[in-house]
């Protein structure tokens, strides 16, 4: 279940975020695809959540958009996480035709529960 954190310019128009918030969670499933996790296409609640949030007054970015993702880690998504990672990005760019994106894929030793 990837965690994704986007942080935003206050000149990126709501209707792209709200575009990149549609389009996102298949976007990123696709991207951290693999055996122990497979992506079958049908999203549930909780399969990836998005938390968006504007600069701050006292952040920092050259940047219109940063999108963190946090997966748990695996061997086989670690192996080739920078074609992951530009997958990603290029998906993004072709979604919302931003050019100032950042992505940052994190794959830490996690574990993850849920109720029903």
């Amino acid at each position: 279940m990837p965690l994704v954190e986007i942080t935003y310019a206050s000149r990126v128009p709501g209707a792209t975020l709200h575009h990149l918030g549609s389009v996102l969670p298949h976007l990123v499933s696709e991207a951290v695809e693999c055996p122990e996790e497979p992506y079958d296409g049908d999203l549930r609640p909780g399969d990836v959540e998005l938390r968006f949030r504007p600069l701050g007054p006292y952040d920092r970015s050259g940047l219109d958009v940063v999108i963190e993702v946090r997966s748990k880690w695996f061997e086989s998504r670690a192996a080739n996480r920078q074609e992951r990672v530009d997958q990603l990005y290029d998906g993004v760019a072709a979604a919302t035709g931003l050019e100032d994106v950042g992505v940052y894929l994190s794959l830490p030793v996690a574990a993850w529960s849920q109720g029903d």
